[in-house]
Formats: structure tokens, C-alpha cells, sequence
């Protein structure tokens, strides 16, 4: 009886012994995986808060980026300079010393319904890590893509040029696997010059010939490597472009379309088929844009008129039916009508409407107009009414199409 009694008093020992050794180690232990586990849950709000400061307002049905106002904003100065690498000569106006542009700079757009947050360069990059994106169609296009690779530069000082896959230029940002590049392809379609047979006769000295149902070979195997593509298309459909010595002619299926289309009705065709092909090519996970027109400002005559945009201040709203409305038969009518033509053709599709239009009129101040680099291009090439200062109003556009970008990025 006594050496039971003995022996449940030394296992009673044991025990209290080991549990004071032990229980401190469950103590510490217990300590450590609370830490982690808040330590890992604090590392997923965090995240998830932030890549919900992109997406919050966006999501809103009510957020139209679209409409609204210029208002004078003196703080709101350019993330760039003039020594931006990616820049081109002819848009860059800080370097080429254009009058105002502090000025040009200090106009912010304010939407209607929702605030419109300036891109954060390198967040941006961080949620876009190992994604590609492509912008397609004519300088206007190129004009924005330099404004989106100088905002970006700024977060990846290591970025250098990139022009593979046929692309006209470009950039990649090794920090964060990011490819931004520009396809120039004007017309979307094929296109190839042929000189006339008879030169001279009937003053016509060959022809494009414009194959409406084949897309450009500066594009055409790009549609898998992308993620996000931005297409536009217009600028070029005029008789500026191609007057009657040197016309357009289309063709479809390899032959001749019969009776021959006018410019526009041939645009009409282009961007039925261009878009019809973007819908089969195109994976359904790559985020597609089609760009509206960037309204032109020529003053007192066409580019090759003496046409001018001299212009200290932005366009107040009273004016722009002036400038664009079709009924005003002018040189900046075309782009409300070429529009039009987008719309139609990009009705039932997944291809979203990027209407960077109505913003763009207003701003009639932001052009090169005669700073374009070299002394002689003015008397060559005309003003500059077109295109736009860098950095300046596509700087705005880089602003919308990322929010919108984060936006479709994060319902999917």
C-alpha cells in the first residue's frame, strides 16, 4: 500500500516537472503561430486593399470617365520630363521649348460622376507583373503609347526599348516582366501600292489596293501575346491621305469590290472585318479597347493649308459643335463621323469603346503646333494640330485606360 501511495506521488512529480518544461515551449509555440497567422492575414488585406484603390470607384455603374470638365489645377504638373527615353522628337515640347507648356500642363479632367485617380506607375506595374500590352493602328495610337512608356519609366528605371513581333517600338520593364509596345498598321487591312500601267493617265499614278478581310502583316500574329490590346483606326481615311492620283481601291476575297467604294464606305467595310477578326483571334481573356478619334485643331485651313493652333487656352463647351459637328462642314468634322462607323461596328462585341473624344476636343492648347524639333518641318509638314504635346493630354488618356484596365483585371 505505502509503495502505491509512493509511487503515484513521484508520477505526480514527474508530470508537474514535465509540464513546466513543456508548457512554456506550448506557450512560445502557440505565441509564433498567432503571429504568423496575423502576420500573413494583415500581408492579404493589405493587398487586397490595395489593388481595391484601383477598382472601387470603377466598379460604380454610375463612373463615367468620359464626360465632364477641365478645371485649372496649378499642382497637377506631369510625372515625366522632357528626358524621358522613349520619347519622339516631334511631341516632345518640354525639350523643343514650347510657349505654355506649364500651363498646358495644369488642366486636370474631372469626370462627372467619380473622381479619376492619376496612374500610380509603380503599383500599376506590380498588378500588371508578367502581362503584355499592345497598342495597334496609326501614330495617334503610337502618340499614347510614348506617354504610357514615359509615365512607366518613371517606377523601372532599368526599362529599355523593345521591338520584337514586328512591333514599331516599344518598351519592357524587367523589374516587374512588362511589355508595352505599338504596332503601326493605319488602316487595320493590308494595303500595298501599285503603280498604274499607263502613267499619267487620267492624272492617276497608281493605286493602294486595300484588302478589306486581311489585317495587316505589322499585326496580324500578335493576337495571342497580349493581354490587353487598344486598337483605333481613321486618321488616315481621307483624300488627304489618298487623293484621286493615288487612290484607294478595294478588294475583297482577292478581287475588286464592284461598284468601287468611297473612302468612308470603305472604312465601314475595313472595320466590319477588322473587328469580326479580333472576335475569332483574339482569346476571350485578353482585354480589348478600341480607341475613338483624337480630334484634330487645325485653324484657318488644313495641314497643308496654313492651318493653325496657336491656341493659349483649352476650348470652352459653347465651341465644340463649332470645331466637330458634322452639319460644319470643316476641317475637324471627320472624327465625330468616323465614330459613328466605330460604334456601329463594335455593337454586340466584346471589345470595349474607349471614347477619349469629347475630353480631347476641349484641349485645342495641347498640340506641338510649331515646336516640332527641326527648323524646317513647319515649312515642310505644316503645323502640328494633330498630334499632341508630351507630356500633356495623353498623359489623361494613360490615366483612364489603366483605371479601366485594373478594373476588368479584377472582376476576372
Amino acid at each position: 500500500m505505502g509503495d502505491t501511495k509512493n509511487g503515484s506521488n513521484q508520477a505526480k512529480e514527474m508530470m508537474l516537472k514535465l509540464s513546466s518544461r513543456v508548457f512554456p515551449w506550448l506557450i512560445l509555440l502557440t505565441c509564433i503561430l498567432l503571429y504568423l497567422y496575423t502576420s500573413v492575414l494583415s500581408l492579404c488585406t493589405t493587398t487586397k486593399s490595395s489593388f481595391m484603390r484601383f477598382h472601387d470607384i470603377s466598379k460604380s455603374p454610375a463612373c463615367n470617365f468620359f464626360e465632364g470638365r477641365w478645371i485649372r489645377d496649378p499642382s497637377y504638373q506631369p510625372i515625366y520630363e522632357g528626358n524621358c527615353p522613349f520619347h519622339r522628337n516631334a511631341w516632345n515640347c518640354l525639350r523643343n521649348k514650347r510657349d505654355n507648356m506649364r500651363n498646358i500642363n495644369s488642366w486636370r479632367w474631372v469626370p462627372n460622376n467619380c473622381s479619376l485617380q492619376r496612374v500610380r506607375p509603380l503599383d500599376f506595374l506590380g498588378l500588371l507583373r508578367d502581362k503584355n500590352i499592345g497598342f495597334v493602328g496609326d501614330s495617334l495610337n503610337e502618340n499614347f503609347l510614348v506617354s504610357f512608356l514615359c509615365i512607366l519609366h518613371s517606377a523601372d528605371d532599368g526599362a529599355r526599348k523593345w521591338k520584337r513581333k514586328g512591333a514599331w517600338r516599344g518598351g519592357y520593364f524587367p523589374k516587374f516582366n512588362v511589355t508595352v509596345a505599338y504596332h503601326r498598321a493605319v488602316l487595320l487591312a493590308n494595303y500595298d501600292w501599285q503603280p498604274a500601267k499607263f502613267p499619267g493617265q487620267d492624272g492617276v499614278k497608281g493605286i493602294y489596293r486595300v484588302d478589306v478581310d486581311v489585317p495587316a502583316n505589322d499585326w496580324v500574329n500578335i493576337t495571342k501575346f497580349y493581354d490587353v490590346l487598344v486598337f483605333n483606326s481613321g486618321h488616315w481615311w481621307g483624300d488627304d491621305k489618298f487623293p484621286k492620283e493615288t487612290p484607294l481601291v478595294f478588294y475583297e476575297k482577292g478581287k475588286p469590290l464592284i461598284p468601287p467604294l468611297k473612302i468612308s464606305d470603305g472604312l465601314q467595310v475595313v472595320l466590319k472585318n477588322m473587328v469580326s477578326f479580333i472576335e475569332r483571334e483574339v482569346p476571350p481573356r485578353t482585354i480589348k479597347f478600341w480607341r475613338t478619334q483624337s480630334p484634330r485643331h487645325f485653324y484657318g485651313g488644313e495641314w497643308n493649308e496654313n492651318g493653325s493652333c496657336l491656341f493659349d487656352e483649352p476650348l470652352d463647351e459653347s465651341q465644340l459643335d463649332m470645331w466637330f459637328d458634322p452639319k460644319n462642314k470643316g476641317v475637324n468634322k471627320e472624327a465625330r463621323e468616323v465614330n459613328r462607323l466605330i460604334r456601329q461596328a463594335l455593337e454586340g462585341t466584346s471589345i470595349k469603346l474607349l471614347d477619349l473624344t469629347h475630353l480631347s476636343e476641349f484641349r485645342a492648347d495641347a498640340h506641338p503646333a510649331v515646336w516640332l524639333g527641326k527648323q524646317d518641318a513647319v515649312a515642310i509638314w505644316g503645323q502640328d494640330c494633330m498630334h499632341w504635346c508630351l507630356p500633356g493630354l495623353p498623359d489623361v488618356w494613360v490615366d483612364i485606360l489603366s483605371e479601366l484596365i485594373l478594373n476588368n483585371l479584377g472582376r476576372g
